[in-house]
């Protein structure tokens, strides 16, 4: 078997060579990819089978008010999660803020708090009952606007996710030649001026990744807008899904669902373009000269600290003051110690199975690259397009009637995470792969080693920071993941994000609190260690 993946290098008459193709990892990656694509038979295999007045109910108004309440959602956190994170990667990048590097990881914390977790932290301090509403309750304040809605969930998720923008924009950023600004300086134009003209168009293609990946983010989003009620597709899914004996009208809401994904993956196509510029020479740029911001420097400490506190102090002063009241009033504390388990176990697993099934993908893609291989590594990425609630109800339909022996199991479960993140370590694998120089493999190979040996004692060692981050990356969104977790998790497996869920959508705040605050420990450890990984890598 070993054999079966060997490069064998064939002659051709005329004195080519043509390497023969790896046949053994086109088989392994076709699987894998076959099994991602499976919450798209699924989609079609229902709309396909659904009746008349199921497709009629698509077109009724309540469905239109979905659809453009979820577009207007996306489409505003990705818009205010831009114009946050211009300003925050330019400050943190290119001028003398005080305290840069500090600033430059703490406004990336919101990452590490689930989506759930702040919209739970937000009715706490915003609600009818919350904290802001006590402290202003002496001086006459009887009743605030109401935080439920399309308003508290547009500014929830902004708060979540203009992180994603800040990292794509920031790695730009550092990506771009300072010479060019120069150059527009020394013709006379103004700070602003080459912002517009210089700056802006190379950092255009990573706005639009950053963007995209914010509005596929709030798509996929099932615990904000729950929680805060609005009416979404994730949300009307999950609604059409437990109260119906007949999950057609769940499998058309989600074929909706990826039908406006895919428009925004093509707007965001239209949006990158091609980069405007690139380095004014081949040559390493010299180091940036960072704008003097003088007076400005104390509004800027402001905006920083304010987005800090919102993204991060605002969860943890909220989480902190629901348990210390709930312990005050005689609550118990609820055994968190199986749900730890339960979240690391599964965390865990994911993170090695994903890290497996990436494997072959990333290494297909990046050492035998064809149309083929680029074929099979798009598909790979199907998963993280879908919303983890339809990834969900495809492994449920595929279980409940063709392996009903993994219906409601762990390995179910782990299948649904490496479906969602299987892209995260793919992307991570091939990277660190392409670092590496081919021919340290290749004069592995010339010893005698055979292919599986050399992956194992020469690739894997060199390419395990990538490895690792990939599986860390993996671990941190797995444990934070929501409606996978609610939809294929066994029977008595609780975890810590179904205990939260279950607990804040019922306003137990005081019982949610405990099991949120470990939560948003784990994900903060999970992504300490990326970045301390990031940092090794430069």
């Amino acid at each position: 078997m070993a054999a079966t993946n060997r490069t064998l290098t064939l002659e051709i008459p005329g004195g080519r060579a043509r390497k023969a193709r790896p046949w053994l990892l086109i088989f392994l990656s076709a699987a894998i990819v076959a099994l991602v694509a499976l919450p798209i038979a699924y989609l079609i295999t229902r709309a396909v089978g659904a009746g008349s007045e199921v497709w009629a109910a698509l077109l009724r108004p309540r469905t239109l008010r979905v659809f453009t309440g979820s577009a207007a959602l996306a489409l505003g956190a990705a818009t205010f999660s831009t114009l946050i994170a211009l300003p925050l990667a330019w400050l943190t990048v290119a001028t003398d803020l005080p305290f840069r590097r500090f600033w430059a990881i703490a406004t990336l914390l919101p990452l590490a708090v689930p989506s759930y977790i702040f919209g739970f932290a937000v009715i706490a301090v915003f609600g009818p009952r919350g904290l802001l509403q006590q402290s202003l309750a002496p001086l006459g304040v009887e009743r605030l606007p109401s935080i439920y809605g399309f308003g508290g969930a547009l500014f929830a998720l902004t708060i979540c996710t203009y992180p994603y923008v800040l990292l794509t924009v920031r790695a730009a950023l550092c990506r771009c030649d300072p010479a060019m600004e120069e150059a527009a300086r020394s013709m006379g134009d103004r700070p602003v001026q080459v912002f517009a003209r210089v700056l802006l168009p190379q950092l255009r293609p990573a706005i639009a990744v950053g963007a995209l990946l914010v509005a596929l983010y709030v798509l996929s989003d099932f615990g904000v807008v729950s929680l805060l009620q609005f009416d979404s597709f994730t949300r009307a899914i999950y609604v059409q899904y437990r109260g119906s004996f007949d999950r057609s009208g769940a499998a058309l809401l989600s074929l909706c669902l990826v039908a406006l994904t895919l428009v925004l993956l093509g707007l965001e196509q239209v949006i990158r373009g091609r980069p405007a510029m690139s380095r004014s020479t081949s040559a390493v740029a010299r180091p940036r000269r960072l704008a003097r911001l003088g007076p400005w420097r104390y509004p800027a400490l402001l905006y920083c600290a304010g987005l800090t506190l919102l993204g991060v102090g605002m969860p943890v002063l909220a989480l902190s003051y629901w348990l210390l009241r709930g312990l005050s009033n005689g609550q118990e504390l609820v055994s968190l110690w199986r749900a730890t388990a339960n979240s690391l176990l599964a965390g865990a697993l994911a993170a090695a199975f994903t890290l497996l099934c990436a494997l072959p993908v990333a290494i297909l893609a990046a050492r035998h690259p064809s149309r083929l291989s680029a074929l099979i590594e798009r598909g790979a990425y199907l998963g993280y397009a879908l919303p983890g609630i339809v990834v969900a109800l495809a492994l449920v339909f595929f279980g409940a009637n063709y392996a009903p022996t993994l219906y409601q199991t762990l390995p179910m479960l782990i299948i649904g995470y490496a479906v969602r993140f299987l892209p995260q370590a793919a992307g991570s694998v091939r990277t660190s792969l392409q670092q590496l120089n081919p021919r340290v493999e290749e004069a592995a190979r010339s010893l005698g080693r055979a292919p599986p040996a050399v992956l194992v004692t020469v690739t894997a060692p060199l390419v395990a920071p990538g490895m690792l981050a990939g599986a860390a990356l993996v671990f941190l969104t797995t444990i934070k993941e929501l409606p996978t977790t609610l939809l294929l998790g066994p029977s008595g497996f609780p975890t810590l994000a179904t205990m939260v869920w279950s607990a804040a959508s019922e306003a137990m705040f005081a019982r949610a609190a405990a099991p949120a605050l470990l939560l948003m420990l784990l994900s903060a450890l999970a992504m300490g260690l990326l970045l301390g990984q990031e940092r090794s890598d430069r």
